[in-house]
């Protein structure tokens, strides 16, 4: 018996894009779980200090109400561009403690769930329009910036033209003060990504990451790009936000096969 009370079903959001028939996809919501505060309460992170039984009591909610048909491969994210292929990937290594080390996931198979923890960094889904593969990357700008979108892609090994994409909620521009290195790092390789930065009246930038990952994906030729526009910062009664919050949980951002 759970030593954890019942409670409303964890919250979770249904992303809105054509995802072709045999793709599900879902992201949580930071409500419906039983972590106690900074982490209410639906931290589904082991890595930011929340009570590890309450963590996985929140993730069994997510696995139960989502009817998921494994365990999601968690990862340690580290704000770089390697990408895991799950099935290249045994089960047990994705269930490995400490778990292994990368920024997106790739797979072709029924029944692997993809995933990657969130609090204002943005969240990428891919499909292939056939179901033959999916994929998700965690980007914050640092990824952004070294090319975590483009190695997913790169990753995925089918035709850019085939390929749609959702972005999902992130911390919005008008809450996501940057310094003047983070748009050099940007402009670096791209001098049209000038446009996703407005300067403030302390000197600084206001980043608009969703803006940047789109100049990302159309350069490569991926432009069915759908996306929310909701704001992790400025909703603290749906997200989790870290620059908002500091301490805090973690959101999830799942994609799987059921074909």
């Amino acid at each position: 018996m759970s030593a954890f009370a019942a409670s409303a079903q964890p919250g979770v959001l249904m992303p809105n894009w054509p995802a072709p028939v045999g793709v599900r996809t879902a992201f949580t919501l930071r409500t419906g779980g039983v972590s106690a505060p900074p982490y209410n309460s639906l931290n589904v992170s082991v890595h930011v200090g929340d009570d590890r039984a309450a963590v996985a009591e929140n993730r069994r909610r997510v696995r139960s109400f989502l009817r998921l048909p494994a365990e999601p491969a968690w990862i340690a994210q580290v704000h770089g561009t390697n990408v895991l292929n799950l099935d290249i990937t045994s089960a047990a290594a994705t269930r490995a403690t400490p778990p292994m080390t990368a920024d997106a996931l790739v797979s072709r198979q029924n029944g692997q769930v993809c995933v990657v923890q969130v609090a204002d960094c943005l969240p990428v889904l891919f499909a292939a329009r056939d179901a033959s593969v999916i994929a998700v990357a965690h980007a914050g700008w640092r990824g952004l910036a070294g090319g975590v979108l483009e190695s997913t892609v790169a990753s995925m090994a089918v035709g850019v033209g085939r390929l749609i994409t959702w972005l999902g909620p992130a911390i919005g521009p008008g809450h996501f003060e940057v310094g003047e290195e983070v748009r050099a790092a940007f402009m670096a390789s791209d001098p049209g990504a000038i446009s996703a930065f407005a300067a403030n009246e302390r000197g600084r930038w206001q980043c608009d990451l969703r803006a940047l990952a789109r100049r990302r994906l159309e350069a490569l030729g991926v432009t069915a790009v759908y996306s929310e526009t909701c704001c992790t910062y400025a909703d603290r009664t749906r997200f989790f936000s870290y620059r908002r919050d500091g301490r805090c949980g973690r959101m999830a951002a799942l994609i799987w096969l059921e074909r």
